[in-house]
């Protein structure tokens, strides 16, 4: 029996990437770290450093988005040394900042994925 899909659900599923995307950049660690090597490459200590994370937690994100393909490494000397894959990735980030700023705290007040709500969970 040959299963039919749907229009519909074809573009949800050409969605899916998008999604796997916007997952990969829910986090407040990740995005902090790739705000910093929008700066330019660092090493994890540079990162451990300037964030103020644990270098664990630095490597543990920044193993994420190497997966994802979002950033890569270099090794030089002892140290590895990280910069973004794609400058387009920034980009996306800065237009997220614009629709923050243009949409004020509706974002953050979101009864589904508001910090309030994210508060909650942690606890």
């Amino acid at each position: 029996m040959a299963m039919n899909v749907t229009d519909a659900e074809c573009e949800r599923l050409e969605l899916a990437p998008a999604a796997a995307l916007f997952r990969s950049l829910g986090d407040q660690s990740r995005l902090a770290i790739l705000r910093r090597l929008a700066e330019g490459p660092a090493r994890v200590t540079d990162l451990v450093a300037a964030l103020g994370l644990a270098q664990s937690t630095v490597s543990k994100h920044l193993a994420c988005l190497r997966g994802c393909g979002l950033v890569d490494c270099e090794t030089v000397g002892r140290a590895s040394v990280f910069r973004v894959t794609q400058p387009s990735l920034i980009e996306v980030l800065t237009a997220a900042e614009k629709v923050l700023a243009a949409t004020g705290s509706a974002v953050a007040l979101c009864p589904n994925y508001g910090v309030t709500n994210c508060a909650r969970e942690l606890s």
